[in-house]
């Protein structure tokens, strides 16, 4: 199974959750119970956090996605020069070398979103996820904002 495959699976049983979370709170708000209706209200809270945070996730890998596409075609996107062991894992010691220079190519240029991306990708070959997600939110801020002032008709827009 792709991980694709995984988060469309995952996203409908979450929805499906919901529906359940949030038919069961319309039942407990209905015994006219004071602690049933706390849990009631409680089953509509759960189920909203769920989809917020799907909302999100679909978000930001539609925009990484796109930003993908765009680097691609402009023969920006990072090219695979790890080693890797025998097994197929990606060797500790070149993920560190790639690193060290996208993170360098980051702090030449920090206000391009582009060396943001790479960097975000090396971080993921490292392994360390976390950071790469945080970077790459900053490398979807920075074309975010970059965006208005690019385009003549965003700049248009923005004089009184």
């Amino acid at each position: 199974m792709t991980s694709r495959t995984g988060f469309f699976v995952l996203a409908a049983v979450l929805l499906l959750t919901s529906l359940v979370c949030v038919g069961e709170g319309v039942q407990l708000i209905a015994t006219g119970k004071l602690l049933g209706i706390g849990i009631g209200i409680c089953a509509f809270v759960i189920p909203a956090i769920g989809v917020w945070f799907l909302r999100q996730t679909v978000r930001f890998g539609r925009t990484t996605e796109a930003m993908s596409r765009e680097l691609e075609a402009e023969g920006g996107l990072p090219v695979d020069e790890l080693r890797r062991t025998q097994g197929g894992r990606i060797d500790r010691a070149s993920a560190d070398e790639v690193f060290a220079r996208r993170q360098a190519e980051a702090e030449a240029q920090p206000g391009d979103w582009r060396v943001w991306f790479r960097l975000a990708v090396a971080y993921a070959d490292a392994g360390d996820t976390p950071r790469a997600r945080k970077t790459m939110h900053h490398a979807i801020k920075l074309r975010a904002d970059a965006a208005p002032a690019a385009s003549p008709a965003g700049s248009a827009a923005r004089v009184p």
